[in-house]
């Protein structure tokens, strides 16, 4: 016989432990686009780009990137770009309402296919600023887009669904859950734009979601992954970057792959647990939650939840993702 689905409590904000830096004194930048800066060492190696505030709540990546703009860090090989997307939403941020500053008009990560970005009849603040980054991106070898999560799930790389992209996260290795995914139905992330969504492709980008929007904790791993990533792509040695920065591996590091998308089909949606995300279950048919009175079980032996969350509950809203978990790879620390 099947549980009723249990209640739980309004989901409360969490705390808001990190300062949200001033953006103010890196608005003029070097390129003549607000926000975005290049350095070119002279020297031949890739192209190398840092991106903060996708999403504008999402502060850890804006204090990883100011932080490499005051530290005037600066590539020994090849070109390092250093972008804030979202500034406007980010200048809307109320402890208050904390969700609310996500973006303005339109989710900025949906918005990545050429046909969207050529169409100037479509406009949003999102696609004129995404226009304007495009030949940044364009340019990149080598992307490193950096994010947060509604729920204080274990941090973890996106990938996206080639191998490419497996094979760099594998490499960085930190976050030590890796997530191949194929994107999300609404729209093209920055991840997948152009040659990083292209199998013969030399270039190649990373997502990380480094925890909880605004613990503490996800701008030590913002930093750890993007020291990594840099000395990882050759353009800096790793003494060019703060030794604080980079934190010990994880002795393993495993890899999910998504299958199913779990969407809301109305209002009434009710998780089994309070989920926060990579919980993993070792059996087929686990109940995990309830949508309008209909269970919903896991589909296939150790099943790992992805980033489930309610806070943006309603009609066709993805609550969570599911994922098989493929392997698990010792690593050196």
């Amino acid at each position: 016989m099947i549980e009723p689905a249990p209640e739980f409590p309004h989901h409360s904000p969490y705390p808001v432990e990190v300062r949200f830096p001033d953006l103010d004194a890196h608005r003029a930048g070097n390129t003549g686009v607000d926000y975005v800066h290049r350095f070119d060492s002279g020297v031949p190696g890739p192209c190398v780009m840092v991106n903060a505030l996708t999403h504008g709540n999402e502060v850890c990546g804006a204090i990883v990137v100011d932080a490499l703009l005051k530290r005037a860090v600066r590539p020994r090989r090849g070109v390092l770009t250093l972008s804030f997307a979202n500034v406007a939403a980010y200048a809307r941020f109320d402890p208050q309402a904390p969700d609310a500053a996500r973006f303005v008009d339109q989710d900025f990560n949906r918005v990545w296919t050429p046909a969207l970005l050529d169409d100037r009849s479509q406009r949003s603040l999102e696609l004129d600023r995404a226009r304007a980054l495009r030949p940044f991106v364009d340019e990149a070898d080598w992307l490193l887009d950096l994010h947060s999560m509604h729920e204080r799930s274990a941090p973890l790389i996106v990938a996206g669904p080639l191998d490419k992209g497996a094979a760099l996260a594998l490499r960085i290795g930190a976050p030590s859950t890796v997530i191949r995914d194929a994107g999300h139905p609404e729209g093209t992330r920055m991840r997948d734009y152009g040659g990083f969504g292209n199998p013969v492709s030399e270039k190649n980008a990373l997502l990380i979601e480094c925890g909880q929007h605004w613990e503490a904790r996800a701008v030590t791993v913002a930093c750890d992954s993007t020291a990594r990533f840099l000395s990882a792509s050759g353009i800096v040695d790793a003494q060019d970057l703060p030794a604080d920065w980079f934190q010990p591996l994880a002795p393993t590091v495993r890899v999910v792959q998504v299958t199913h998308a779990v969407v809301a089909a109305s209002l009434d949606f009710r998780f089994a647990d309070a989920y926060t995300g990579l919980e993993h279950f070792a059996e087929a048919g686990e109940v995990i939650g309830w949508s309008d009175g209909a269970p919903i079980t896991t589909p296939y032996p150790h099943c790992v939840l992805v980033m489930p969350s309610l806070r943006q509950l309603r009609p066709g809203v993805t609550v969570v993702r599911l994922g098989r978990l493929e392997r698990e790879i010792p690593q050196r620390g």
